[in-house]
């Protein structure tokens, strides 16, 4: 639901902004500029007065524009982050496990009803040590020189 909320808003973003660029851009300015190399579209099209219209309507559309790019950046601001890698959803997957595993004997968990109940802590489990060869050491016999 958030996801299509977003997509909407990005797309009216990107409306919003192509209708403002060709606002302006029919606006005639002072120096002649852009507006004048239209042929007074916007004189035409709109009449004598169109300017102060052009420039409400230009005033309108910013407002809306900045509207829309907040409300955009609330919602995706507040939206669930998902893992992006493998990392991470490892990290997330393991963290809760490792937390189990310490919990101390004094630790109590509240029920619904609002009942104390002794959180149950797993036993270490003992590892023997791994069986070491140990080797026996054979008596060497050493040839004596015999003398003659």
């Amino acid at each position: 639901m958030v996801n299509t909320v977003i997509i909407i808003l990005y797309a009216l973003v990107v409306l919003i902004a192509v209708l403002l660029t060709c606002l302006i851009l029919i606006q005639p300015s002072k120096s002649g500029g852009l507006g004048a190399s239209f042929g007074g579209v916007g004189e035409s099209v709109f009449g004598a007065h169109a300017s102060s219209h052009l420039t409400k309507l230009t005033v309108i559309m910013i407002t809306v524009f900045f509207v829309v790019v907040l409300a955009l950046a609330v919602i995706s601001g507040h939206a669930r982050k998902e893992p992006q890698s493998i990392l991470e959803l490892e990290s997330a997957t393991a963290a809760p496990a490792k937390t189990a595993k310490t919990a101390s004997p004094g630790l109590m968990e509240v029920t619904p009803s609002g009942e104390k109940i002794p959180v149950p802590v797993p036993k270490k489990e003992e590892v023997p040590a791994p069986a070491v060869p140990v080797q026996k050491s054979e008596p060497v016999s050493v040839p004596v020189p015999v003398k003659k």
